[in-house]
């Protein structure tokens, strides 16, 4: 039970938003409507009858935007839309059924049900499926079935009224009795209560049916936001299709590349809290920017530096070269950003960077109460040895020869320039691993 009302929770709000969006939407579908009705009826209405026309149709705009007022306040309840969708459709009966005062009419009261008004239900009850709320087109269906069931029994009950005789199915009984101006078809007031009424359950079920895929779609825009906070927008769009994308663990080969601000800890000492966290926004945001625009995925910030890959979680044929590029446009960036910013003390602050190209295994790890994505593998670890060898080098960035065989032999970016800036070095020995590897040095 308290999973569900989690979910609920987390529903809410972006349903909430769609509601607002939808109740805008029918207000001006009112609005479209009403003016409509208006140049309906100002020809086929004897002057001056169209005046109160107009007047009634003016409260019908009113009710639709207190309704959305209402909706759109602090204060409203969703009781309040109940409300006003009863004064709508009882405004509807009562000008449907009761002659319009303008207007010098001499026949009875029974007549105005031979002019088949009661199609103008429809149109509010039309207007009710925007709003996300099947419960409330049901109570719409109601309150306008009875709304005209009132008022067709008070014209029934009046003295004079003429019903079809008893017991007398002839053509010559049906047209006698039709004759009468104050004949009133009983049979018909109940075809229509019953025909409004199945509309408004088949209009509920197909109005229950959009608010499942509006809370759907709300759900893929949340999850695909979550996503772009990690992955490149293609890649977050495919995810945010799938089911369980990580579910099953996956093989393959992707680039690496570590980044870390050096000389922070020492910074932070010396400096507010609030100049920390402002420092760390900056450097991580210029980082990220450019690892998404090289079509990278940021795997995880680590305090004051980051991981990120290029090929997960589906590989194409340039991750070489974008983490390449990436790797080298971050350490420039990162000189640019210590020559601009209005932070103080920056200039002893660099940045290091190891980039590396190997095999790794993609997939969840965690628990059934949280999981994580992760990339792990034996590649990921040179890629981070590298990042902390550029202290004894000397350097901003260490490319492993790996990563630079397989940009080259991508050949899907030019990358000559970036190539021609790399410095080749004799190959060294990385911390925990045995042998040495052959690098190429960015100072």
């Amino acid at each position: 039970m308290k999973r569900t009302l989690k979910r609920r929770r987390k529903k809410l709000p972006s349903l909430r938003a769609e509601q607002l969006a939808a109740q805008h939407t029918a207000l001006r579908g009112r609005v479209v409507a009403l003016v409509a009705i208006a140049l309906l009826v100002t020809p086929l209405v004897p002057w001056p009858g169209p005046l109160y026309l107009y007047a009634v149709l003016f409260v019908f705009a009113l009710l639709g935007w207190g309704g959305w007022y209402v909706e759109n306040a602090v204060w409203g309840k969703s009781w309040h839309q109940y409300v006003f969708v009863t004064a709508d459709f009882a405004l509807m009966a009562f000008i449907l059924l009761f002659p319009n005062p303008l207007l010098p009419l001499d026949y009875p009261p029974q007549f105005i049900l031979r002019y088949g008004n009661f199609i103008y239900f429809f149109v509010l009850l039309a207007g009710l499926t925007y709003v996300y709320r099947p419960r409330l087109v049901v109570w719409g269906g109601l309150s306008a079935a009875a709304c005209w069931t009132i008022g067709s029994l008070w014209l029934l009950r009046l003295p004079d009224t003429a019903r079809f005789p008893a017991g007398d199915l002839s053509t010559e009984a049906a047209l006698s009795a039709f004759a009468v101006p104050t004949y009133i078809d009983v049979g018909t007031r109940v075809q229509e209560v019953g025909v409004l009424l199945i509309s408004a359950g088949l209009l509920a079920l197909a109005v229950k049916r959009s608010r499942t895929i509006a809370i759907q779609q709300a759900r893929l825009a949340r999850e695909k936001a979550n996503l772009a906070r990690y992955f490149p927008d293609k890649t977050a769009e495919l995810l945010a299709g799938k089911t369980n994308p990580f579910s099953q663990p996956r093989e393959l080969h992707c680039a690496i590349v570590f980044a870390d601000l050096v000389s922070f800890t020492p910074w932070s000492q010396q400096h507010t809290p609030a100049q920390s966290i402002t420092l760390l926004r900056e450097f991580h945001g210029i980082l990220a920017r450019i690892i998404f625009a090289n079509d990278g995925t940021l795997d995880k910030f680590m305090g004051d530096g980051l991981m990120a890959t290029f090929g997960t979680p589906e590989p194409t044929q340039s991750d070489a070269s974008n983490a390449l590029v990436a790797a080298m446009e971050m350490a420039d960036a990162f000189e640019l950003w210590k020559k601009s910013n209005t932070l103080p003390d920056t200039e002893g602050l660099s940045l290091a960077i190891g980039g590396h190209h190997g095999s790794v295994v993609v997939g969840d790890i965690g628990s059934e109460e949280r999981l994580e994505f992760a990339v792990i593998g034996d590649a990921v670890n040179v890629a981070s040895r590298l990042e902390s060898a550029t202290r004894q080098l000397g350097c901003r960035c260490l490319i492993s020869s790996e990563l630079s065989a397989a940009a080259q032999r991508e050949g899907s970016i030019d990358i000559s320039r970036y190539l021609a800036r790399l410095e080749t070095h004799e190959p060294i020995p990385l911390r925990g691993r045995s042998g040495k590897t052959s690098v190429f040095v960015l100072r």
